[in-house]
């Protein structure tokens, strides 16, 4: 069984309360999938976005962890994106009201896309919530981080940073 379920997820949070699960750096061919604006049915595709660097954040409104790094999030947008930033948020709530709730307490800054088969997730391997992956400016996964804490902050900032000095291999 394949499918993603909020019930493991909120299982691993409690287990591992605030706990960065895992960061690692890697370098692989992200998927390009096909998702929802948020409260539209128009698609995208992260393939539409080559070219930046793009910060794709796996969330929903259930997780206690997302709360947390959505004003990261936001601050990473107003400081980086005029530098090529992306970030992508991917919410991955049962109902769009649960995420529309959780929205209109904890506005974003950057774009927010729906995942209503989860097959982005799928095709990603998101393993826990938040999850988060660094895409450079050639499609290629950089760096993933599970989980999110407030200690978290300043090694992702770097890995932005990093990832956002380097120029893209065809441009």
């Amino acid at each position: 069984m394949n499918k993603l379920r909020p019930a493991l997820f909120y299982f691993l949070l409690v287990a591992i309360p605030l706990q960065t699960l895992a960061a690692s750096e890697i370098k692989r061919e992200a998927p390009n999938c096909m998702l929802n604006t948020f409260g539209t049915a128009e698609q995208v595709t992260i393939e539409q976005w080559q070219g930046k660097v793009i910060y794709v954040d796996f969330w929903a409104s259930w997780c206690p962890p997302c709360v947390k790094s959505f004003p990261f999030l936001n601050n990473l947008h107003r400081r980086f994106g005029d530098q090529g930033l992306q970030i992508l948020g991917i919410n991955l709530d049962e109902k769009l009201s649960d995420a529309q709730k959780f929205l209109a307490k904890f506005p974003t800054r950057f774009d927010i896309v729906t995942d209503p088969d989860q097959q982005c997730a799928r095709s990603f391997d998101v393993q826990a919530m938040p999850s988060s992956f660094l895409v450079d400016r050639n499609g290629m996964i950089r760096y993933v981080h599970l989980g999110f804490r407030s200690g978290d902050v300043e090694e992702l900032r770097v890995q932005v940073q990093k990832i956002l000095k380097e120029k893209a291999a065809n441009p």
